[in-house]
């Protein structure tokens, strides 16, 4: 049975692994991997600097760099292993609403195609609604039909898609 849980350094071996899967600088959505400096995360030091910015960046009270956003970030755990990761952006600025969302997913390559992705976002949206959010913003690559059905499965309208400049976008809300 998946579940969502807080980053922790504790399964820094298995988000290597996990890690490992993809492709040399793959874009791993809602994985928080611009607060990391990527040739660290085999220094276990590092590493849990890096899951602590993860943590920090959800408390409103900690002042973010400029565009930034403030975010809760989960990793999505399966049988004590890292299998994925989900994010939460509690607000959008410009960039968001034009490509990014409320919400950004990834599932490691040898773990997709068994419903996690559509699990995770399900678990996911109440907690947007707690944070006083009616509908939210979720966005994927336009030939993405996996991350399409599971928005869809999740609510999602089709809004629109357009060309953004980190790709074609195809942008779903879901109320909440």
């Amino acid at each position: 049975m998946p579940e969502l849980i807080a980053p922790t350094a504790r399964l820094h071996r298995s988000w290597l692994e996990a890690h490992a899967e993809w492709s040399p600088g793959a874009h791993q959505s809602g994985a928080g991997m611009r607060l990391a400096v990527e040739e660290a995360f085999a220094t276990p030091e590092v590493f849990a600097a890096w899951v602590g910015r993860l943590r920090e960046q959800a408390d409103p009270e900690r002042p973010l760099a400029k565009g930034w956003v403030h975010a809760t970030h989960w990793w999505i755990v399966e049988d004590g292993a890292y299998v994925g990761a989900i994010d939460l952006r509690h607000e959008l600025n410009d960039f968001l609403l034009r490509a990014g969302g409320h919400i950004g997913y990834s599932i490691r390559p040898s773990a997709r195609r068994r419903g996690l992705a559509t699990w995770a976002l399900g678990a996911v949206l109440p907690e947007a609604r707690a944070l006083g959010l009616d509908r939210v913003l979720v966005t994927c690559d336009d030939d993405n039909v996996a991350s399409a059905r599971t928005i869809e499965r999740n609510g999602g309208v089709l809004e629109d898609t357009r060309d953004t400049e980190i790709g074609r976008k195809r942008r779903y809300w879901i109320d909440l």
